[in-house]
């Protein structure tokens, strides 16, 4: 019977560090808009709990920021993006004469950036910055302006926290290397995690 590939996932961002930098993100944000109030574009569906966070901590930063989403599509099934990226669903808010703040999740190669970006770019915004939660210069294609910076991370391919394989791993409060092997002669999918303090914990 041929083996079905064993994944295993290695704890690398906990939870509690995640909001610790988000925190220091928001503060970066509010002093780079001064008195303005951005619009956050999240880029679904990996941003959509970085979105959250982020937004929160901007209000504790005394912002009200509107939010809107876009929807895009650069993967598929497996770990290596396509390079061809689809828009499937647009902004709703006007953002012409506007600040507006786009978040992400991950860049890498920076073809879904670089998309999002000169999309955003044709509605004429006041000011276009960046956020991203993880940069992976190693795998970049397309150099892309990266304005706020979470966290430089390896390339490897990293779940957690909204960013998925196959649609799991999701809920996630931290974030993980998912490693994927052939070498286990095993007829089901196995799961390992030895999470490291906080990991699978929700901050507070």
């Amino acid at each position: 019977m041929p083996s079905t590939p064993a994944e295993q996932l290695a704890p690398l961002i906990s939870a509690d560090d995640l909001q610790a930098r988000i925190s220091e993100l928001a503060r970066e944000i509010a002093l780079a808009f001064a008195a303005q109030t951005p619009v956050l574009v999240g880029l679904l569906k990996g941003s959509f709990m970085f979105m959250a966070d982020l937004a929160r901590a901007l209000h504790r930063q005394g912002m009200a920021p509107t939010v809107d989403f876009m929807i895009v599509a650069s993967y598929g099934a497996g770990t290596q993006t396509s390079g061809s990226v689809q828009l499937l669903s647009d902004i709703e808010t006007e953002i012409r004469g506007r600040p507006v703040l786009l978040v992400d999740d991950i860049l890498d190669s920076g073809h879904t950036l670089d998309f999002c970006l000169r999309r955003l770019r044709r509605d004429r915004p006041a000011q276009l910055r960046t956020c991203i939660l993880l940069d992976k210069p190693a795998r970049r294609v397309i150099a892309c302006p990266t304005d706020h910076v979470g966290f430089t991370v390896p390339n490897e391919f990293i779940v957690g926290y909204g960013l998925d394989y196959q649609g799991r791993y999701r809920e996630l409060p931290g974030l993980a290397v998912l490693n994927i092997s052939a070498d286990t002669p095993t007829g089901r999918i196995q799961t390992e995690l030895t999470p490291r303090p906080g990991f699978l914990e929700s901050a507070h």
